[in-house]
C-alpha cells in the first residue's frame, strides 16, 4: 500500500496550550492517566451506541474496552481502546485543532495565578495535552470501526509546533496513544502507581480497564500496532457503572471519586442526590452541585461534557443538557439512566418525548430539594455554593415560571439591616421580620453594592426603620421583571412610582409640594428638555435631589449597560424630585441671575443621574459648569 505522509502545523491556540503544558505545568501531573482514559471511554460509548443501528461495526468483537500498559525499556505508556476509532479528518479535527470557546479562558486563566497548575487542563476540552505533561513525545495510532485495515491514521507530535500524519495498516479498530515518557517521569512505568491511579480516578468507568497481570506489556510496535507478546490482563477497576449501585453500597470517597472524574474537576462536589425511580417508568438519577463554577459555565460548556449524560439500560445516549435540565441549572453534573425510552430516539424527538419530560421534570426537583437541603442542613457550604451559582440560579426565576416560589426561597440579597454586601438575607427572612402594617417587599436596584447602600432614594426608608433590599447585580433588574410578589407580599423599587404614604405624611407632603411649587417651576423652566418632569420629593430627607422612575421603566444603570451592548434603549426624560428643605434648593431660589441658577439646577440633575448609574450626556460641560460653580463660590 502507498502511504500518504505529511507534517503540519498545530493552530496557533493548540501550540499556545502545548507550550504552557510543556515549560509552566507541574502540579497534579498524574491527571493524564484520567484524561486519556475518559476519552477512551467515550469512546467505546459511541461505539456502543452507534452498534445499535449498525452491529457491523463491532465486526465480529462486541468486546469494549480499555487496556493499560508500559514498557520500561521503552521507557513508554500505552493506552488503548477498543471503541469508535477516528478518520483521518477526525484525527485532524480533534487534535490538530481546537474549536472550543473555552481555550482562550484557558489560556488567560494559565497567564493569572494558577498558570502552574495541571488540574485546569480538564476543564477546557484540552485533556488529550496533559499527556503532553509527562511525555515529550506521543503517538496516536487509530482506525475507525467498520473502516479497513488500510484506513488506519497515526500522529506523532513531540508537542513543539508540529505533527505527522501517515497512513498504516491497523488490524483492529480503536485508538493507541503512546506517550513517550520524560527524563524524570520514571514514576509512571511502575505498575503499582498506574494501577492505583486508575483505582482513584476511573474505578467507575463502565469498561473494563485491562493492566497486565504478571509484567509490563511491551509497546505496540508503532508501524503495524502489534504487540511483541500477548500478555495475561487483568481488570483493574471495578467497571461497573456506580449509579447502578445501591446507595448503602457506595462510600461517600466513591461519589466524590465519581464527581470529579465525571466533571473533570479536583474540588469536591459540595451536595449530591442519587435516586431509583420505579413505576411505569423507570429510571435513576445521580446529580451533583459543583462547589467551584467550571470556566465555561456562561460558554455554553463543553462540546462533549454538558453537565449530565444520559444512558438507557447502561448504554449511553447522550450529553443532553439541555433535554434533561433548564438552563439555569446548566451547573449540575451528573448522569440519567433511563430503562424505557426508545434507544434509536434522535435529538428532535427527544425534545418532544413525553417520558424525557417526566424524566426532567423529576430532576429539576431533586436538585432544588437538594440546594433547599444544602441551604437548610450546611449554611456554610450553602453561601460558598450561593456565591458561585446565584446569579446562574436567578435565571431560573425568568425561565421556569412553574418553580418561581420555590427558587425565590433560595434567593439571598444584600439589605440596609446588614453590614456590607457579604452578609445577606432571604427573602423569608425579610418577610418574617416585617413591622405590622407593611404589605411591600422593599428592594432598591444598583451597579454595584455601594451604590445601592449610598442611594438618595433610602433616606426616607431609613428615617422610617424600614428594610430594603439592596439588589446590584446585573441580573438583578431582568430578573425582578418576573419576581412581583412572594409568600402574598407584593414587591416593589424604592425608586419606581410615588411612595405610599399614610394620612399625616400625605398632607404634609401636599403641604410641602403647594409652598415649593414657584421653586419646581423655575427648576422646570432652567432645565427645559433635561427632564420631563419635576416634583418635590417625598423620598428625600438629606440629599438635594434624586431621580424617580415610572413603574416599568429601566433602571439608568441598566439602560447604561444595554446601550453599551450595543441594544436599541428607548429615550427616557428623567423626572427629578428634589429636596427643597437642602441648601442647595434655596440657593436656586434666591439666585437672580439666570446663568448661575442653570448651572447650580443643571449640576442638581447631573449628581442625581450619577447616582442612579445613569451616564452624563456631556462630562466635559459638566466638569466646566462645575469649575464655573466652585469658582463663582
Amino acid at each position: 500500500m502507498t502511504t500518504t505522509t505529511e507534517t503540519r502545523k498545530f493552530e496557533a491556540e493548540v501550540a499556545q496550550v502545548l507550550h504552557l503544558v510543556t515549560h509552566s505545568l507541574y502540579s497534579h501531573k498524574e491527571i493524564f492517566l484520567r484524561e486519556l482514559i475518559s476519552n477512551a471511554s467515550d469512546a467505546c460509548d459511541k461505539l456502543r451506541f452507534e452498534s445499535i443501528a449498525n452491529p457491523d461495526l463491532l465486526a465480529g468483537d462486541s468486546e469494549l474496552h480499555i487496556d493499560v500498559s508500559w514498557d520500561k525499556a521503552a521507557r513508554t505508556v500505552t493506552i488503548r481502546d477498543t471503541g469508535i476509532g477516528m478518520h483521518r479528518d477526525d484525527v485532524v479535527a480533534n487534535i490538530g485543532t481546537i474549536a472550543s470557546s473555552g481555550t482562550r479562558r484557558f489560556l488567560e486563566a494559565m497567564s493569572g495565578e494558577q498558570k502552574a497548575d495541571a488540574r485546569l487542563i480538564g476543564q477546557f476540552g484540552v485533556g488529550f495535552y496533559s499527556a503532553f505533561v509527562v511525555a515529550d513525545r506521543v503517538t496516536v495510532l487509530t482506525r475507525h470501526a467498520g473502516a479497513a485495515p488500510e484506513a488506519g491514521v497515526k500522529w506523532d507530535s513531540d508537542g513543539r509546533g508540529e505533527y505527522s500524519l501517515e497512513d498504516v495498516t491497523l488490524p483492529e479498530r480503536g485508538t493507541t496513544v503512546v506517550l513517550h515518557l520524560k527524563a524524570d517521569e520514571d514514576e509512571f512505568l511502575d505498575g503499582w502507581k498506574l494501577r492505583s491511579l486508575v483505582r482513584k480516578y476511573s474505578d467507575h468507568v463502565a469498561f473494563p480497564i485491562r493492566m497486565p497481570k504478571d509484567a509490563p506489556s511491551p509497546v505496540e510496535d508503532e508501524d503495524d500496532a502489534k504487540a511483541d507478546a500477548a500478555p495475561e490482563w487483568e481488570t483493574a477497576n471495578d467497571a461497573s457503572a456506580l449509579w447502578t449501585k445501591p446507595k448503602s453500597e457506595i462510600s461517600d470517597a466513591e461519589y466524590q471519586n465519581f464527581y470529579k472524574s465525571l466533571g473533570h474537576d479536583f474540588n469536591d462536589a459540595a451536595a449530591w442526590t442519587h435516586n431509583r425511580v420505579e413505576g411505569s417508568q423507570s429510571f435513576t438519577t445521580l446529580l451533583y452541585l459543583p462547589s467551584q463554577p467550571p470556566f465555561d459555565l456562561m460558554m455554553g460548556g463543553r462540546d462533549e461534557r454538558k453537565g449530565l449524560k444520559l444512558y438507557i439500560k447502561r448504554v449511553f445516549v447522550m450529553d443532553a443538557a439541555e433535554e434533561l435540565l433548564p438552563n439555569y441549572l446548566r451547573f449540575v453534573r451528573g448522569v440519567v439512566d433511563a430503562d424505557d425510552l426508545p434507544l434509536n430516539v434522535s435529538r428532535e424527538l427527544l425534545q418532544h418525548n413525553r417520558q424525557l419530560d417526566r424524566i426532567k421534570g423529576a430532576c429539576v426537583k431533586r436538585v432544588l430539594d437538594l440546594i433547599e437541603k444544602l441551604a437548610r442542613d450546611e449554611p456554610e457550604k450553602f453561601t460558598a455554593f450561593y456565591k458561585a451559582f446565584g446569579n446562574t440560579l436567578k435565571e431560573g426565576i425568568v425561565e421556569d415560571a412553574s418553580n418561581r416560589e420555590r427558587i425565590a426561597k433560595l434567593l439571598r440579597f444584600a439589605s440596609t439591616k446588614g453590614e456590607g454586601a457579604s452578609q445577606t438575607v432571604s427573602l423569608d427572612e425579610y418577610v418574617g421580620r416585617m413591622p405590622v402594617g407593611q404589605d411591600t417587599i422593599w428592594y432598591i436596584t444598583a451597579d454595584g453594592h455601594k451604590a445601592a447602600a449610598g442611594s438618595p432614594q433610602l433616606e426616607a426608608f431609613r428615617a422610617k426603620d424600614i428594610e430594603v433590599l439592596l439588589m446590584f447585580d446585573r441580573i438583578d433588574e431582568w430578573m425582578l421583571g418576573s419576581l412581583h410578589e412572594y409568600a402574598g407580599k407584593s414587591m416593589k423599587n424604592v425608586a419606581k412610582g410615588e411612595l405610599p404614604l399614610d394620612e399625616a405624611d400625605k398632607a404634609k407632603q401636599e403641604e410641602a409640594a403647594t409652598a415649593a411649587a414657584p421653586l419646581v417651576e423655575r427648576i422646570k423652566s432652567l432645565l427645559g428638555e433635561r427632564v420631563g418632569d419635576v416634583r418635590v420629593s417625598a423620598r428625600l430627607t438629606d440629599s438635594p435631589s434624586c431621580l424617580a422612575l415610572a413603574d416599568y421603566e429601566m433602571a439608568p444603570h441598566l439602560a447604561r449597560l444595554l446601550r453599551e451592548a450595543g441594544q436599541d434603549v428607548p429615550d427616557n426624560k428623567p423626572t427629578l424630585e428634589i429636596n427643597p428643605q437642602h441648601a442647595l434648593l434655596q440657593r436656586i431660589e434666591s439666585e437672580a441671575d439666570d446663568a448661575k441658577a442653570t448651572d447650580l439646577a443643571t449640576l442638581l440633575l447631573e449628581q442625581a443621574e450619577i447616582a442612579a448609574g445613569a451616564p452624563l450626556p456631556d462630562p466635559a460641560a459638566f466638569v466646566q459648569r462645575m469649575n464655573r460653580v466652585l469658582l463663582g463660590g
